[in-house]
């Protein structure tokens, strides 16, 4: 007796393979039965407790989002609609150097994705406390985890603009080894946030060389993502090559003016060179406005640099320009791109230039002043080219990934003016670039979300559709798969997406079904 029959269904299995019609079965976790039209002539149904005609749509392995900073999601909001109802089935966390663990590193975490420490329970000690505690909250998704470098450095040795001490790295590569033990799949960085970009090349190498034994993979936000954005690839393949481990480049994009035509050449550079990377398919990025801050310049030492006017001067030049080595987020770009998504002096949804405006101040100034008052401020900044997007895109090795979080409409962030993202990814890829502008097929598209990323991140039984496998599924029709989610109003829920099953379970069949994710380790299947 099967759980649930899918008959007639338009099978894109996450190979990259050609689509094919099929029934496929479920029994307890596992997909037990994949029916090919052509093998299955005369041959009856075999019983099952739920059936679902499927003629005329798609089904795919649960589509795996490789980049979230859904940590906390599991615990605040844990029926993960906004990535449940984009066919998302398995989510990876811990990404941009910030994970849950170790508790030093919590209160950033928790800030960052606006959450309270207290609501949460403070944060946990160790991976396997944190993928526990994922299991006890039995979430709507599946969840595997990255060890954030900043976290494990904010552990050592909190937030102190220096090199670590060799007794330093070797606290955080023990903190590292457990985790890994945990199983965690690899370690993150954020190199463009505290404390991340204090730590040099050599410092994050000799820390994610506790990775080559396992075979664990490190990611990153790179330090750039514009003009010096090959120099920062370059110290990603440097990173991984020293520790012996794969790099895998977050969020893969040419963020401004200066590099913008350049796709071809920069994933020639990136495969060349032997990682992987993930992409979201937006012209804007979503950041704090914390990050615009060089090194040097802590926020909450700018009080006391403000007061002084040389010191004023270098950091207004150092935010709008950039200096050696580090790179500004507004140079090529400007205010009147970078959306507050957070409510100043009025509703959020407005431009630095448009508040400055209204105050009869310099945006940059402006900026100094929020930075102050609402250091954790969200902003959006509009400055990738389309052309650019869709160039990536369209690279069969580069996978989908929101770069966003598991929310609802009715959770604690739904007043939240979040990027679109979250709700929007996956099926803006299926619908606006495979169906409507051909940018890629969908078998590729599927692969990209599916097989790939867990080839890759080493989820092992995920992302395909063979028996055998993990039922992680998605029922979707083709025709009609589409995003809704704008800027202006981000929690809007995609069309298209008709049933997601999650470990044998169903979690949405157009309404809420069941909450059947799990912690997934990486030795486990």
């Amino acid at each position: 007796m099967l759980d649930l029959l899918i008959t007639g269904a338009l099978v894109i299995d996450g190979s990259g393979g050609s689509a094919f019609v099929a029934d496929v079965g479920v029994a307890d976790d596992r997909i037990a039965l994949v029916r090919r039209a052509d093998d299955g002539t005369g041959i009856d149904d075999p019983p099952a407790v739920r059936t679902v005609d499927a003629t005329g749509r798609a089904l795919a392995p649960g589509f795996i989002d490789v980049h979230t900073h859904s940590d906390l999601a599991p615990f605040t909001d844990p029926w993960m609609d906004s990535a449940v109802r984009q066919g998302v089935t398995t989510v990876v966390v811990g990404n941009c150097g910030g994970s849950a663990w170790p508790r030093a590193g919590f209160p950033d975490l928790a800030a960052s994705l606006k959450t309270s420490v207290e609501e949460v329970g403070g944060g946990w000690d160790s991976a396997a406390d944190y993928l526990d505690a994922v299991d006890a909250a039995r979430p709507a998704c599946n969840v595997a985890a990255l060890a954030g470098f900043g976290s494990l450095r904010s552990e050592v040795m909190g937030r102190e603009r220096r090199p670590a001490t060799p007794a330093e790295v070797e606290a955080m590569r023990r903190l590292l080894d457990e985790a890994m033990a945990a199983g965690a799949l690899g370690l993150s960085s954020g190199l463009i946030y505290v404390p991340d970009m204090y730590a040099a090349t050599e410092e994050i190498a000799a820390v994610a060389g506790a990775l080559a034994p396992c075979g664990g993979i490190y990611t990153t936000h790179m330090r750039a993502e514009g003009k010096l954005l090959f120099d920062a690839v370059r110290e990603t393949l440097e990173i991984a090559r020293r520790a012996e481990a794969h790099p895998h480049i977050s969020h893969l994009k040419l963020s401004e003016s200066a590099v913008w035509g350049r796709a071809e050449e920069l994933l020639e550079v990136v495969f060349a060179g032997g990682a992987s990377a993930d992409q979201y398919p937006y012209t804007a990025w979503e950041t704090d406005l914390t990050s615009f801050l060089p090194p040097w310049a802590p926020v909450g030492e700018l009080e006391e640099m403000l007061a002084d006017a040389e010191t004023r001067r270098r950091l207004v030049t150092a935010i709008e320009e950039g200096e050696e080595g580090w790179e500004s987020s507004i140079a090529g770009a400007g205010w009147d791109l970078v959306v507050l998504e957070g409510e100043v002096d009025g509703p959020a949804g407005r431009t630095v230039a448009e508040v400055a405006a209204e105050r009869g101040v310099e945006p940059v100034d402006l900026a100094l002043e929020l930075l102050q008052e609402y250091p954790d401020v969200p902003v959006s900044g509009h400055t990738l080219s389309e052309d650019d997007v869709r160039h990536v895109l369209a690279h069969p090795e580069v996978m989908v990934g929101s770069d966003g979080m598991a929310v609802s409409p009715g959770g604690p962030l739904h007043a939240t003016l979040l990027h679109p993202r979250s709700y929007g990814t996956f099926p803006r890829v299926l619908g606006r670039y495979a169906r409507d502008e051909g940018v890629l097929g969908l078998e590729t598209a599927v692969r990209k979300m599916t097989g790939l990323p867990a080839g890759v991140f080493g989820l092992a039984g995920r992302g395909t559709l063979a028996e055998g496998a993990c039922a992680d599924l998605v029922l979707f029709d083709p025709t009609r798969v589409v995003d809704t989610a704008t800027f202006a109003a981000p929690h809007a829920y995609p069309a298209g997406i008709d049933l997601v099953v999650v470990n044998g379970r169903v979690a949405w069949d157009g309404a809420r079904g069941e909450r059947a994710g799990r912690a997934l380790r990486r030795t486990s299947g």
